[in-house]
């Protein structure tokens, strides 16, 4: 609502957001405004009647919202108005003819399937009008009756064979889920996210957003993830997700619970994953706490050696299953520590699948993937080298994107990291430091805090500094064969998953 104080703004440009609810009554007393784009997020509601003090707005842009109600008369009386884009929203009724509504060419009312009237230009429906002749109106009823009837016949049996399909497939898939699965429509999550509350907004990623939520009848706290329909591949990525997800079962992978593809309360595509909720937040947030959320979680953003080694060896496990477990081996291809989610006891659960590919064949050998060949296959610093020349994905892919998160891990530096330029990167910085340098580049709380925090829990033993240093020495050895530039020369993530557990039974003795 401040916006309002923004008396001299002469231009307000907030389009392709997430932005959510009304327009704020206060924009009105922005009376300088000349520019005002809004275009591409999901405000609702009517248009507010404050403003028509906006005088001197020359440039109007609200299409591609929920917006709904008639269209103002008074944008008729705004002189200076020179262009009016309103499509795509949900508005009803006759389409005003003053003022710029005069010009077809400034004015865009497309996609409002409901409006009516208007200048010729617009080709929109006539109006109907209440002052029809009786005479003339019983002559089309005869003629309308039997085609209504006709149809609404047709209507019902189409409907019936709908909902006879749609309960065939529900109690498939209810199959597919187990008895745990929690049934959930559009309006049951938007009561248990507060609306999508931005309060409830734990997370945001390239296909949409992340929300906490509560579902009152179990009281179950979950993860909401909602696909932003307006993003391109959102919808390939929602069926990419829910496919990988629904039929494997691994204590380190996010454990889905339900989907939900619908239409909101404007009638638009909906579609959401629901999630056990994870407590602990990401691993990002806890390697670099100075960027995340320090409200995720009430325990300190601080993790011992064993933690990591801990952490590190549930993601090995999670991809072992993946690639060489599943009856279709799967491909992450995102894996990165903001996709890492741990639970109260920081036990790593993989998530976000919204990029992953079925291999055609179980093999580990380059693939070619039958549903996308093209795209983008991980994130900048994660992704391997070989996507970037147009490789088909693989599980080796998903070996190197390993191989960085656990260098990242024990150095606490980041693939991204501004020191990595000019042929330089977290992969060469390691291997030509160890081993001599190990305790330089390892992560200064590592090697600090190792003796104190490193011990077995019954005989709590400490650990010598030495010891640690050997165990990081063999753990970045682990990280350099993952990410190897050759996806040939990568270490396979079993053998890798294998060698940290034996690392970790050193270490602890």
């Amino acid at each position: 609502m401040e916006i309002g104080k923004l008396k001299n703004l002469g231009v307000l440009d907030i389009s392709n957001n997430l932005l959510s609810g009304e327009l704020p009554s206060s924009l009105g007393s922005c009376e300088s405004l000349e520019f005002l784009h809004m275009q591409g997020n999901f405000f609702l509601g009517h248009i507010p009647s404050s403003m028509k003090e906006l005088r001197g707005i020359r440039d109007l842009d609200l299409s591609r919202n929920n917006l709904s109600g008639n269209i103002p008369q008074f944008f008729e009386r705004l002189g200076n108005l020179e262009n009016l884009n309103l499509s795509f929203n949900q508005f009803w009724g006759a389409v005003p003819t003053g003022g710029v509504f005069k010009n077809g060419s400034v004015t865009s009312v497309a996609g409002n399937t409901r409006l009516c009237g208007g200048i010729a230009n617009l080709r929109l429906p006539v109006c109907m009008s209440n002052e029809s002749k009786g005479g003339w109106l019983s002559r089309r009823m005869r003629l309308i009756i039997p085609l209504v009837s006709g149809f609404t016949l047709l209507g019902l049996a189409m409907v019936l064979s709908f909902f006879l399909l749609r309960k065939k497939r529900k109690e498939s898939e209810l199959n597919t889920f187990g008895n745990s699965v929690l049934q959930v429509s559009y309006a049951t999550l938007l009561k248990a996210t507060d609306g999508f509350s931005s309060a409830n907004l734990i997370g945001l990623g390239a296909f949409g957003s992340v929300y906490k939520g509560i579902l009152a009848e179990d009281s179950v706290t979950v993860a909401v993830k909602v696909f932003n329909m307006l993003h391109r591949g959102a919808s390939k990525s929602f069926i990419s997700e829910y496919e990988a997800l629904r039929n494997i079962r691994h204590r380190n992978l996010v454990k889905i619970l339900t989907a939900c593809s619908s239409i909101d309360f404007s009638g638009n595509d909906f579609k959401a994953l629901v999630y056990e909720f994870m407590d602990g937040g990401s691993l990002a947030e806890w390697l670099h706490p100075s960027s995340g959320n320090e409200e995720v979680t009430e325990a300190p953003k601080l993790l011992s050696l064993v933690q990591r080694l801990d952490i590190a060896i549930d993601v090995a496990s999670a991809l072992d299953y993946l690639h060489n477990q599943c009856e279709t081996p799967i491909v992450h291809c995102d894996l990165k520590p903001s996709n890492v989610l741990l639970d109260k006891e920081l036990t790593a659960h993989v998530s976000d699948f919204g990029l992953a590919r079925f291999l055609s064949e179980p093999t580990n050998n380059v693939s070619i993937n039958q549903s996308s060949s093209i795209g983008i296959r991980g994130s900048v610093g994660y992704a391997a080298p070989e996507y970037g020349m147009g490789s088909e994905v693989s599980t080796y892919g998903d070996v190197y994107s390993f191989g960085i998160l656990l260098l990242e891990m024990f150095t606490g530096k980041r693939p991204t990291d501004h020191m990595f330029s000019d042929g330089l990167n977290l992969h060469n910085y390691v291997k030509t430091t160890l081993p001599e340098r190990v305790s330089q580049i390892s992560e200064s709380l590592v090697l600090q805090e190792g003796t104190a925090n490193v011990t077995e829990a019954r005989s709590q033993l400490s650990v010598t500094a030495q010891k640690i240093e050997e165990c990081l020495t063999l753990i970045f050895g682990i990280g350099i064969a993952c990410s190897a530039e050759s996806s040939t020369n990568r270490k396979d993530i079993s053998d890798a998953a294998t060698e940290l557990h034996s690392i970790r039974g050193n270490l602890l003795g």
